[in-house]
């Protein structure tokens, strides 16, 4: 079950033992007799994309031996976008001695490794795991830290470069939150890539979700299309970024593919749930002692693909044209 903070500030506060490494003082015996590894779950906002890591993360680790409710189970906690529910979490993790913490975003990232370098976390949708100091290098881990990246090198450049030469896009507006260093990080990427291919960018921040659609709102008349990156505020706002593109007709872009499949002309992307899954893996081997948090590099998304919604493109005025299948593929619905 999820748990939303303010919710958390319910969680026990009972003094558990945190040991190094893997295990905790408070861990019993599950259905089979076997030891019961408790996973904490921190997660920065609800929205498509993070829960898709999260589902692919425990059908790694189902599939690696450790069943919820055999002998494993996830104290989930969803911090409403809101820095210091991410810090109240963890320091609850860290009191009540979870065996593993597994950190479904930047901020929650960060959160979780300020509170604890003794318990192993694994991250995932991280955008910059460097930037965030969450490690050294990408082949260089923390002492307990390791995880997944969803920043492709080509993810960004791909799109842009679509809705350039392909939608003759010449103003994109950009939403964000300036408070979330991924955010920060893809903006500046875009800039660059828009610049270099001769369009110019119009920044607009917001700092909660409440202010999504005011800011969208605020862009109409200055630019000829939107583009979102993969920034949890604006994400979980994303509907009203939609609404206010289809009423006006300017062409929305995103970051990733969940987010296209809502209403978002295209997105270069690849699957979240793949992504977590292949972070279960790295909790499976530490779980199992195989190996520290600190032995494996930080893994890259596979298989980029820039997928085309024909229906969200018609819906915003854009003409789809079947030669885009040059550069993509069009969405199905499935």
């Amino acid at each position: 079950m999820k748990k939303k903070l303010g919710v958390v500030s319910s969680l026990l506060m009972a003094g558990a033992l945190v040991l190094g490494g893997c295990g905790s003082s408070n861990t019993s015996t599950g259905e089979k007799g076997d030891k019961m590894y408790t996973i904490g779950v921190t997660q920065i906002v609800e929205h498509p994309s993070l829960d898709a890591a999260f589902e692919g993360f425990k059908k790694a680790l189902a599939e690696n031996g450790f069943k919820e409710g055999d002998n494993v189970k996830f104290d989930v906690q969803i911090a409403q976008g809101d820095p210091n529910n991410n810090a109240t979490i963890a320091s609850n993790f860290v009191s009540d001695g979870v065996d593993l913490i597994f950190a479904n975003s930047t901020p929650s990232a960060q959160s979780a490794l300020n509170a604890t370098k003794d318990i192993p976390i694994v991250f995932t949708s991280v955008t910059d795991p460097v930037g965030a100091e969450l490690v050294e290098a990408l082949d260089k881990p923390g002492v307990n830290i390791r995880g997944t990246t969803d920043s492709h090198p080509e993810a960004i450049s791909k799109t842009i470069d679509f809705m350039v030469n392909q939608v003759k896009a010449k103003k994109i507006g950009v939403i964000f939150n300036s408070g979330e260093q991924n955010s920060v990080v893809q903006v500046d990427e875009v800039k660059k890539v828009a610049e270099a291919a001769g369009a110019s960018v119009v920044e607009v921040s917001v700092s909660t979700s409440a202010e999504v659609k005011q800011a969208t709102e605020s862009l109409i008349d200055r630019v000829d299309s939107i583009y979102v990156p993969t920034d949890n505020t604006v994400v979980s706002a994303l509907e009203s970024v939609i609404g206010v593109a289809n009423d006006n007709k300017i062409p929305l872009f995103v970051g990733e593919l969940d987010s296209m499949k809502k209403g978002a002309v295209a997105a270069s992307g690849f699957s979240y749930m793949d992504l977590g899954y292949e972070t279960g893996l790295m909790a499976v081997e530490i779980l199992k002692g195989k190996k520290k948090a600190s032995e494996i590099p930080v893994a890259l998304p596979q298989s980029l693909k820039l997928m085309i919604n024909k229906e969200a493109a018609e819906t915003q005025g854009l003409k789809v044209e079947d030669s885009w299948t040059e550069f993509g593929e069009f969405y199905t619905g499935e």
